[in-house]
């Protein structure tokens, strides 16, 4: 009995070592990735997505757009290119939101601009009559015309999910992490501020600022992000939001 208990519990430390080292290396197994966590659930994106999910968020921020608009822009990207910025689609169709030039949407290379397109998501949604009181799907289709406007209604639930999170109603809710490059360049401050503004204008601090630039972090070479007694860094990313330990 003795033996058999110490081989239950060697087995059993065993597997939680196991446990615990796949867990910390899975990321970098994986690669590089966002994981978004809010109390209604856990969405897992790769970096373009959640850019161009942060991105929407502050260009809806910035027209001040209640939170059903920003669901109705993600359940549409979502949808029409998986919240990726392709160059190709149906016909001429190009973008997150997949517009095509042949419909006044704008040029291919302003469609390929993801703060620009959502401009243009945004402006056309609001000149849809009490888009507000339609369904999420029925507000899409209105914009988009699509030709299956009803597949647009299997993706509420996420839109929820990234619209609580990219808001930044819910403190720390997107980490990213990313493998580390072997000579990485400065970071370039200015110019990821110079492009949040241009999607957001100019703003406070809040949670919806902090994760742009967490989701944009390699784009920029940003190493750390510190808000609310919280930082993220590059080079522990899967750690998520980490209390700032005081010096």
């Amino acid at each position: 009995m003795t033996i058999v208990a110490i081989v239950v519990v060697l087995a059993g430390a065993i597997f939680f070592a196991g446990y615990q080292l796949m867990k910390r290396t899975e990321p970098f197994v994986l690669g590089e990735g966002c994981t978004i966590t809010v109390a209604s659930g856990t969405l897992d994106l790769d970096l373009e997505q959640s850019q161009v999910a942060a991105t929407i968020a502050a260009v809806a921020a910035r027209r001040k757009l209640p939170k059903q608009a920003l669901e109705i822009a993600y359940i549409t990207a979502i949808q029409e290119s998986k919240m990726t910025n392709i160059a190709f689609g149906d016909r001429d169709s190009v973008g997150i939101f997949q517009q095509r030039p042949s419909q006044g949407w704008g040029t291919v290379k302003q469609i390929m601009d993801p703060v620009y397109a959502t401009r243009r998501f945004f402006a056309a949604l609001e000149k849809v009559d009490g888009y507000l009181d339609m369904s999420l799907h029925d507000a899409a289709q209105a914009v988009q015309r699509s030709a299956d406007g009803g597949a647009y209604a299997d993706h509420r639930r996420s839109a929820e999910i990234l619209a609580t999170a990219f808001r930044g109603e819910q403190p720390r809710a997107v980490h990213c992490w990313y493998p580390p490059k072997e000579s990485p360049p400065p970071p370039q401050d200015a110019a990821a501020k110079k492009e949040f503004t241009r999607a957001r204008g100019a703003s406070r601090e809040d949670w919806l600022k902090a994760t742009w630039f967490v989701t944009h972090a390699p784009v920029y070479g940003l190493r750390q992000v510190v808000h609310d007694g919280y930082v993220w860094t590059a080079s522990a990313g899967q750690d998520g939001w980490q209390p700032v330990k005081e010096r």
